[in-house]
């Protein structure tokens, strides 16, 4: 498999899917870069999700290939998902399930003592506005408050690319442009790559860099902003 460089994430003659003769998406070709925000739209079960999973290298590709940073093994730590569930612990605190995001992105940090990891936790919960629910266990959180536990600990991860499955969803206006804004920013900063699934597509192209679609079980590129400045 080709190997990309060390700033990008490449798919190769890709499929996706759970039945190697019957998969989802099939032959996409891309090239990610540092600083790219990509958003993908499309209608429920046509393979958006599954995409995102095979970048998380969480399922394996029915065919071709992923490249991430020049790697076809994901690193610890280089990868944040936000998935759709959030895979919170709900017994745990706040603090408790946000500090297990920035252990995976210090791997030579021991847990829960690390003077590395604390403060980045307690920044990560602050930007999301649930400072006063630090010791709150996840169970007693609204949807909405979940959802941006689990965006402070992909925040307090500080990976090189953000893998994020409606990662919005169940926000009221205010809340969804303030966690909107954090992890856009932290993308931009941090020269980041971002890839999302995203249902509306009006909020896709405010956010994106490039706007994919997924139609049939092709994934087809409809908007990129290097091509409308070039024109």
């Amino acid at each position: 498999m080709y190997l990309a460089e060390h700033d990008v994430v490449v798919g190769q003659d890709l499929s996706v899917g759970y039945e190697k003769h019957n998969p989802l998406i099939t032959n996409i070709n891309f090239e990610f870069k540092e600083g790219q925000i990509i958003a993908i739209n499309g209608a429920s079960g046509i393979g958006k999700t599954t995409l995102l999973r095979t970048l998380a290298g969480l399922l394996n590709p029915v065919k071709g290939g992923v490249s991430v940073f020049g790697s076809s093994t994901i690193r610890r730590g280089e990868v944040g998902y936000i998935p759709q569930r959030l895979g919170l612990i709900r017994h745990a605190s706040v603090y408790h399930n946000v500090m297990l995001g920035a252990k995976a992105g210090h791997t030579s940090a021991w847990f829960p003592f690390s003077s590395i990891c604390k403060p980045v936790s307690l920044q990560a919960i602050e930007s999301v506005g649930l400072t006063h629910k630090l010791r709150t266990p996840i169970r007693k959180l609204s949807g909405g408050q979940q959802r941006r536990v689990a965006v402070a600990r992909t925040l307090a991860q500080k990976p090189r690319l953000i893998l994020a499955d409606e990662f919005l969803a169940e926000l009221d206006e205010e809340t969804l442009i303030m966690v909107m804004k954090k992890v856009l920013d932290y993308v931009k900063q941090n020269n980041a790559i971002m890839v999302l699934v995203e249902h509306d597509l009006n909020r896709a192209r405010q956010m994106a860099d490039r706007l994919f679609t997924a139609e049939g079980n092709k994934l087809v590129e409809i908007f990129n902003e290097e091509d409308e400045v070039h024109e």
